[in-house]
């Protein structure tokens, strides 16, 4: 019997590109007023960049624009992209599947990776922690314990005082989300969203998910 669902964060409760479109925004803004460049003519340089290729964006971006600059100022730019303020929501199927797991008793936990200041931002976003019964942030313990390392599990275990084949935990990222099911005996589940980040990522070791779905709201026939 299913006591507990867990979910991921990114691309499972809320879009990542919607939180990178915000961050790029604030950024643009900060960029507008250091180089005296367009705002909205930074921020579709910078999504452009960003489609091309989603590592070292901002270094790209001034390489292109033949800016000179520092380690110290990527440093500055990338703190500025973490912790902003993000426009974000839920998915529209999140808060109807929560209400819908509350009415049965359910109790419900996030796992998430990602550092500590950009998943707060999101979260602090979200009012998640009046949503949520327990919220872990695996940066907190340290990198090592990011998925699919099952520290977070035990984690959340003990903290909703369920057992493992009583927990549900609802993911996106083949890389890294359902890896967990071949160490305890957690049912999991994978959500395919549109143009998810890791929809075409590849599974871990080969473990796959126990479920397939394409709205949150199917969890509740699972249960």
């Amino acid at each position: 019997m299913i006591k507990a669902v867990i979910f991921d964060l990114d691309d499972t409760l809320i879009s990542e590109n919607e939180y990178v479109k915000s961050g790029l925004e604030v950024v643009s803004r900060y960029l507008e007023k250091k180089y005296m460049k367009n705002t909205q003519t930074i921020y579709k340089e910078l999504l452009n960049c960003y489609e091309e290729n989603k590592k070292n964006i901002f270094n790209r971006w001034l390489e292109k624009n033949q800016i000179k600059y520092t380690s110290e100022e990527i440093e500055e730019i990338i703190k500025i992209y973490r912790c902003h303020k993000p426009k974000i929501q839920f998915y529209c199927d999140v808060i109807p599947t929560i209400n819908k797991l509350k009415e049965k008793n359910i109790k419900i936990g996030i796992i998430t990776d990602g550092y500590i200041e950009t998943q707060k931002s999101k979260l602090n976003a979200l009012n998640a922690n009046k949503i949520f019964d327990e919220i872990i942030l695996t940066d907190e313990l340290g990198k090592e314990y990011w998925k699919p390392n099952p520290k977070g599990f035990e984690i959340i275990m003990k903290k909703l005082n369920v057992k493992f084949e009583e927990m549900m935990y609802v993911g996106d990222n083949p890389e890294k989300d359902f890896f967990i099911g071949n160490i305890y005996p957690i049912t999991c589940i994978r959500i395919y969203r549109n143009n998810g980040i890791y929809r075409y990522k590849n599974y871990k070791s080969n473990i796959k998910e126990k479920y397939k779905i394409k709205n949150l709201e199917e969890i509740i026939n699972i249960i």
